[in-house]
């Protein structure tokens, strides 16, 4: 259900008429050959498109008008190959709704000392044009990334890899649709948002649906899919003998697949990438949803529990990011605390917890919930394998949205948890439980979270930056003076920001 196939990264050079036809041929080729390469980086998930060499105002502002056009463009990478004037950049630059990335690169690796005359240097001029173009970015205060190097550089293609996967989610989120059964838990604050600014600044809309109506969707599942599913489940998973064909509790894995068609059936004609639920309302549906929320998430799905719907659609765009990396990610809540050797945090939730981080085989089990006031519901067990993460959480500062990233190391448990009947994740968060709990606390980050073995800090961070939003990171340097210094500076900035 995510598919990168479609979308498109238009790559743009800069120049001007003034060094001549011959230089503009040039730097043509040149163009074509770095497109080729960053078409071929394994690091860079879509099509690259190169488009002609800029040269004109009105060039440039006809390409920015077909960008906003495109559905497939998600974004343009921009190259000053020669000193290219920017205030022709100016209509072009003003009208664009679509990310920028700005290369500051050069087509030569190395200066040929013995032979450099000044028809290299007025080829070669990056150097100054894309200061140039530096300039009026700034000037013009547009959201954008910078990443210099060499254009064939590893490095190079991962900065802008990162970069695409974020401009891909944010794509994704100017169309999303979170489905929102049942309201609120009751009082939570939180979970809580503005709905509308979201829609305004992020783009997704969030649409409240009845869990009658959900429920009507279930029942009308035929018997035979359940069936089909159910075998899916046996196939699929380490099924608890209860469960098993025969066994008693077989009745519960039908009415879990039951569900699991019904809610994906619902969000397909609704047009929903993200949903949430609530355990306060369940009318009509036998069990809380647990393995169909899981493996819904596993496909793609963003979910926030408790009608968390700022957590389902970050879940959605970090399940777009990481669309064909390795690791996973999932729906988390920072559940308890291990306060020894320096502290862990145990991450969990009742059920929905996605098994794309999984480590080994998930079990299929039953066992009881006790709230909800339904019956037992079905859920896969499983713990998180161990590596790198990043934990993320988006709440809503009445002015403005703020994501909150820390960096944690995932680890196998230190004992068994026989008695401890869900997914679970255990991690060490940078740079220690200490800090990093009192800067998110200051911080308002929520206890429900994006967890992401497949990212890294600076995927989510090109995201705030094309989002407009407010990015706090929390990892191995942090310091908690440090950090509070920021959080007042963020809040003057924000503050002074609107009036513009």
């Amino acid at each position: 259900m995510i598919d990168f196939a479609s979308l498109e990264v238009w790559f743009v050079t800069g120049s001007q008429h003034l060094y001549g036809p011959e230089t503009l041929k040039k730097v043509e080729e040149h163009s074509t050959a770095i497109a080729r390469a960053f078409a071929a980086a394994s690091q860079i998930a879509v099509k690259i498109v190169l488009k002609p060499v800029m040269t004109s105002s009105e060039s440039i502002h006809q390409l920015c008008l077909d960008a906003n056009n495109a559905k497939s463009c998600i974004g343009l990478i921009t190259w000053m190959h020669t000193f290219s004037p920017a205030r022709m950049w100016i209509a072009g630059l003003r009208s664009l709704d679509k990310p920028m990335l700005h290369l500051h690169t050069q087509f030569n690796e190395q200066l040929p000392w013995s032979t450099i005359d000044m028809d290299f240097m007025n080829l070669n001029q990056s150097a100054h044009g894309d200061r140039e173009f530096g300039f009026i970015g700034a000037r013009m205060r547009l959201k954008r990334k910078v990443v210099v190097g060499f254009w064939q550089d590893t490095t190079v293609h991962a900065e802008l890899g990162a970069w695409i996967r974020a401009a891909c989610a944010w794509h994704d989120a100017q169309h999303l649709r979170v489905a929102r059964f049942g309201d609120n838990m009751r009082n939570v604050a939180v979970t809580e948002g503005n709905k509308v600014n979201a829609a305004i600044k992020l783009g997704y809309s969030v649409n409240g649906y009845g869990v009658g109506d959900l429920a009507a969707r279930v029942q009308q599942v035929p018997d035979a899919e359940v069936e089909r599913l159910t075998a899916e489940y046996d196939a699929a998973y380490t099924v608890a003998e209860s469960l098993r064909p025969n066994g008693p509790r077989r009745q519960s894995m039908r009415d879990a697949a039951r569900i699991e068609l019904g809610l994906r059936a619902f969000l397909e004609e609704t047009g929903s990438h993200a949903f949430t639920d609530t355990f306060e309302d369940l009318h009509g549906l036998k069990q809380l949803p647990g393995i169909a929320v899981q493996r819904l998430m596993a496909e793609g799905y963003g979910f926030g529990a408790e009608g968390d719907w700022k957590t389902a659609a970050l879940v959605r765009a970090v399940k777009v990011m990481s669309h064909g990396l390795e690791g996973g990610a999932s729906f988390m809540e920072d559940y308890t605390y291990h306060l020894t050797n320096g502290g862990q945090t145990l991450g969990a939730h009742m059920l929905e917890v996605c098994p794309s981080i999984a480590e080994g085989r998930p079990s299929a089990e039953v066992h009881p919930l006790s709230i909800g006031g339904r019956e037992d519901p079905v859920r896969l067990v499983f713990t998180a394998a161990p590596g790198n993460a990043v934990n993320a959480s988006i709440v809503d500062m009445g002015n403005r949205f703020r994501l909150i990233v820390n960096q944690v190391n995932l680890i196998r448990p230190e004992h068994p948890l026989p008695k401890l009947p869900v997914a679970r994740a255990v991690w060490v968060p940078e740079p220690c439980l200490k800090v990093s709990a009192t800067a998110w606390i200051l911080a308002g980050g929520a206890h429900h979270t994006a967890l992401s073995r497949a990212l890294t800090a600076e995927h989510l961070e090109d995201f705030a930056e094309i989002a407009g939003m407010e990015l706090l990171l929390i990892d191995h340097e942090t310091k908690v003076g440090d950090f509070v210094k920021e959080l007042r500076w963020n809040d003057m900035y924000y503050h002074l920001a609107h009036g513009l």
